[in-house]
């Protein structure tokens, strides 16, 4: 099972050349059309416009990176294609994986409504059925750093699946009251990363309706090049890595997501781990192996802040002269139906880790903005929909 497991799996996305130049991120010649046989998994938060409202953005974050942690772990750490919505999750899984997929979905929809209080909807749509309505999920692989690569999917087939979930098509029901996923290496340790040159933007741009594919290539390829040209194009990641405090804000979510024993157990124990790598990182002293330094330069190599899946998805540290031009230049591509955009405002920008090892420099680093981020982008885009 487990060579069969890889053939499929590892194979076919172990096989997709990893690009690094993000300008080119629109090439069709990088995406590689998924296998038939294959299934999307998508999920995301029911109502997360008011939990935002109530301040509770960072644990939607949670959840949302909690889709992912528990599916790698269950796939054995093995790599398979996925993204990171801020308020869900979309991948995809090949035939061996799928009962693994499913389980661990439907551990986390419980899990989210028992630790985090918030309701996730969670899906499985086979490639098959996507095909069926005339589209395709294809590929892509983007490396920001040498350590490690994420998914980019074209096609529209991602965006349909998301609306057939929505839908309530390809359910998944939750498990029992109680089942717990395997979130080894899920948290929040880092403290909010304030914007250092305006403003904490976040973006979302995808095609209109019946849009010249041509047009709607062209005027990502400009936003990118915009960006491009922006100091250290708008990462939001301070050079220096995040800011660290003790106890740090997302210690109640860790503990909820670490297994075994009571929560007072559990609350114990990440409290003297985090107090133990806070020391560690602030003193610079290495450990096993573990060099704080070249941790830290990672975590800012590694992180995941503009994505395409479908659309653009950008969460950028914007001095008011970006901010003005990718408004101008999005509000035009609007007028002529080439696409529909969301843009959200805030402060801050915020980030949820999975470490399954912090000894590999492949950990994985999701970055959202701390007060709604792509949630109210997506929201302000639904606003402009015809």
């Amino acid at each position: 099972m487990a060579m069969t497991t890889a053939n499929r799996s590892d194979r076919f996305y172990g096989s997709i050349p990893v690009f690094r130049g993000f300008s080119s991120l629109m090439d069709p010649a990088l995406y590689s059309p998924l296998p038939d046989d294959w299934t999307i998994g998508v999920a995301d938060i029911v109502e997360s416009t008011k939990a935002i409202a109530e301040a509770r953005y960072k644990a939607v974050n949670m959840a949302g990176a909690a889709v992912i942690a528990a599916v790698t772990n269950a796939l054995d750490g093995r790599e398979f294609p996925f993204v990171f919505g801020g308020d869900g999750a979309s991948f995809a899984v090949s035939p061996d994986d799928l009962e693994r997929a499913r389980d661990a979905l439907a551990a986390t929809a419980i899990w989210v409504k028992d630790d985090l209080n918030l309701v996730m909807r969670v899906a499985l749509i086979p490639v098959a059925a996507i095909r069926a309505q005339g589209l395709d999920v294809r590929v892509a692989r983007f490396g920001p750093s040498p350590n490690l690569s994420y998914a980019m999917f074209s096609g529209g087939g991602l965006g349909w699946a998301e609306a057939a979930m929505k839908r309530g098509e390809f359910a998944v029901p939750a498990a029992p009251s109680g089942t717990q996923p395997d979130l080894t290496g899920l948290s929040c340790r880092f403290e909010e990363m304030p914007s250092v040159r305006g403003v904490i933007l976040s973006v979302l741009v995808v095609p209109a309706r019946g849009a010249d594919p041509a047009g709607f290539r062209k005027l990502i390829e400009d936003i990118i090049a915009l960006i491009e040209r922006s100091p250290d194009a708008g990462r939001p990641v301070p050079p220096g890595g995040p800011p660290l405090r003790w106890p740090p804000a997302g210690v109640e979510f860790e503990a909820r997501a670490a297994r075994g024993g009571p929560l007072f157990k559990r609350r114990a124990f990440v409290f003297a781990n985090t107090l133990f790598v806070y020391l560690v990182m602030r003193f610079g002293i290495s450990v096993g192996g573990f060099v704080p330094k070249t941790y830290v330069q990672q975590v800012v190599e590694n992180s995941d802040f503009r994505k395409y899946d479908d659309g653009l998805r950008m969460i950028l540290d914007c001095t008011p002269e970006l901010e003005s031009a990718l408004t101008q230049r999005l509000g035009r591509a609007a007028s002529t139906g080439i696409v529909r955009y969301g843009l959200h405002r805030q402060d801050a920008a915020m980030m949820t880790c999975f470490t399954p090892s912090a000894l590999r420099s492949d950990h994985v680093h999701f970055i959202d903005g701390a007060r709604g981020g792509y949630a109210s982008a997506a929201t302000a885009l639904k606003a402009t929909a015809v």
